[in-house]
């Protein structure tokens, strides 16, 4: 029994030392492999492989420019060549305007050739030996043709009628001196023909002109700045005129030559807007005249009329108008004194200035326009030159309506 029980004792013990002999084991840590060597500096780096199965070392190769490469399927390349040196355009030659000073004069005879049908049939018709009822129509006739007007020309008829029964005898000089001292008095020698553009204190004179497509406005506007330019002013143009293409670059044209600042705006923009920046302009730079030109507006358009009307209270926000030009057609005849009709129920024509009087226009024009708006004819035109607009002086004009 006791032999049994020492052999159990002695195999627990060995089965207890083989199990920590096994733990041992598991617990013990493996030993850190050892540190890598350091690489031999000295080697040659490995090449790097091409595709393929052979590898070798690359070569040194030839290099080409991207000129020498052909590109497939494409144009060889081109250079690129430097931008062209844009030339600066020559500053306009700034031209000097005849002086205003008798210019009607100067010009006289070329409107004495084109206007004195007039006064030589009325002296042929006067110097008739017996001046009964026909003769008198005839004159009448004369009168109406000239576009003088019914009424002036009736008064005329009569004074004539007068003044030859009284002086009995009708020799050619007393007929010439009579017909120009009636001419003259229908013309009338005492209006106020001076255009308002002298500066008054802190604003410049401001000048519109108006009138229809055709009649030379923007051009007049131009030889008007010429004329003020002649006579020493400073002027800044306002091409208020945005509906009719290139209007403001012909403005600006006619300034660039004299020197005058034109003010202007986008094609189709307010007009009253252009207006007003340019009134302002003119103050800002101290200058003497400020011309606007508006639109060429059809007087049978009530909206363009009510927007020349719009223009006109624009600019007197700034300073009120001194002068408003309504430019006119001579070759017209009637048909002009019905577009002024509707311009002075718009603004307040105070002047006007008859062009293209050196064509087939009759000089009648003159007594009807003035009777028509009871404002004198201040300016005319005698010609497309850039110096042929001149003040209205009514007896070169009747003188060159009568002849020598």
């Amino acid at each position: 029994m006791e032999t049994i029980i020492l052999a159990v004792v002695i195999a627990v013990v060995v089965l207890g030392a083989l199990g920590g002999l096994v733990v041992g084991s598991r617990r013990r840590k493996p030993l850190p492999p050892p540190p890598p060597s350091p690489p031999d500096i000295t080697a040659a780096p490995p090449a790097e492989p091409h595709v393929g199965d052979e590898a070798e070392t690359p070569r040194e190769e030839p290099r080409r420019t991207i000129e020498e490469v052909d590109l497939p399927g494409g144009s060889a390349p081109t250079a690129v060549e430097e931008p062209p040196v844009v030339e600066e355009l020559p500053v306009p030659e700034i031209e000097v305007p005849e002086p205003t000073a008798g210019r009607l004069v100067r010009l006289r005879a070329r409107l004495s050739r084109s206007q004195n049908a007039l006064g030589k049939g009325l002296l042929t018709l006067l110097s008739r030996e017996h001046l009964d009822e026909d003769t008198w129509e005839e004159i009448e006739d004369t009168l109406l043709t000239a576009d003088v007007g019914v009424q002036p020309t009736q008064e005329l008829v009569d004074r004539l009628r007068e003044r030859v029964r009284v002086l009995g005898t009708r020799t050619p000089e007393e007929l010439r001196a009579l017909l120009r001292e009636e001419l003259l008095t229908l013309v009338g020698p005492d209006l106020d023909r001076t255009v308002k553009t002298e500066p008054a204190t802190g604003k410049p004179g401001i000048v519109m002109v108006v009138g229809v497509n055709g009649t030379g406005k923007t051009t007049t506007t131009g030889k008007l700045a010429r004329v003020l330019v002649a006579d020493g002013r400073s002027v800044v143009l306002g091409a208020a005129d945005t509906f009719r293409a290139a209007a403001a670059d012909q403005l600006q044209t006619w300034g660039e030559r004299v020197g005058a600042y034109t003010v202007r705006g986008p094609e189709g923009g307010d007009p009253a807007s252009v207006a007003f920046d340019a009134v302002k302009e003119g103050k800002e730079m101290g200058s003497d005249v400020v011309l606007i030109d508006t639109a060429g507006r059809l007087h049978t358009k009530t909206g363009l009329m009510d927007e020349l009307g719009k223009v006109k209270r624009v600019v007197e926000k700034q300073a009120p108008l001194d002068e408003i030009l309504l430019v006119l057609d001579a070759t017209t005849g009637q048909n002009g004194l019905v577009q002024a009709r509707v311009f002075a129920e718009v603004v307040d024509i105070s002047g006007i200035v008859l062009t293209k009087l050196d064509g087939t226009a009759k000089g009648g024009i003159v007594v009807a326009v003035q009777r028509e708006l009871g404002v004198p004819v201040k300016l005319i035109g005698l010609g497309e030159g850039a110096d042929d607009l001149a003040p209205f002086e009514p007896e070169a004009f009747v003188d060159a309506l009568i002849g020598d």
